[in-house]
């Protein structure tokens, strides 16, 4: 019988899919509302029991399939045909939300030459760049990001209304939390999108 996980001091939690412990940043938490329905709980704020799967598509597609939430809950459960996209568009809004977060602390470059700018003097600790943006530039930064972690996983024009602006292929995140948070958004994103290029440079 399928078995969620329950809390414990050290941040793991058990994939309803897979039955295995790994850190909770790596999961997406699910509830079950009022009206018995299955959401996804981003934030982890959401009051109830909650049901962890790993955050990738793959895992949420076996864990609908083989009815691991309803045997973790031990009930009937409604659950959205289109949950896999909520999860996904859920993400991204996050991420997007991140970027906007950034550009008005200050702590983005945003565009080629602005993005060129900061990693040429070593103010970056993430460096951003669109799914669909041209390879050719894409790999001209790629260049200068010396070791920093490279996140692909939002559109050229998921970026741009991030930072209003309609489209966005290049962004820096500098030092903090903010840069923290997104990679780790980013990340779980990822699971959830075919095209990525989520790395370190050597």
């Amino acid at each position: 019988m399928a078995r969620t996980a329950t809390k414990n001091r050290d941040g793991m939690r058990r994939c309803v899919a897979t039955q295995r412990r790994r850190p909770r940043q790596e999961l997406i938490r699910f509830v079950i509302g009022p009206d018995g329905a299955l959401a996804p709980d981003f934030g982890e704020r959401l009051p109830g029991r909650g049901y962890w799967v790993s955050a990738d598509s793959v895992c949420l597609e076996v864990a609908q399939r083989g009815r691991a939430f309803q045997s973790a809950a031990r009930q009937q459960l409604s659950i959205p045909c289109d949950l896999e996209a909520r999860v996904e568009s859920g993400l991204a809004k996050r991420c997007g939300s991140l970027l906007g977060l950034a550009r008005r602390s200050g702590t983005l470059a945003a565009g080629y030459e602005n993005a060129r700018e900061w990693l040429q003097e070593d103010r970056g600790a993430v460096l951003v760049q669109a799914l669909d943006g041209a390879r050719n530039s894409r790999r001209a930064l790629t260049g200068l990001a010396r070791g920093l972690p490279i996140l692909s996983v939002l559109t050229a024009a998921e970026m741009g209304a991030a930072i209003g602006r309609d489209f966005t292929v290049h962004a820096v995140l500098g030092p903090g939390r903010l840069a923290e948070r997104f990679a780790l958004e980013a990340g779980r994103l990822a699971g959830f999108r075919s095209r990525t290029a989520d790395g370190r440079q050597g």
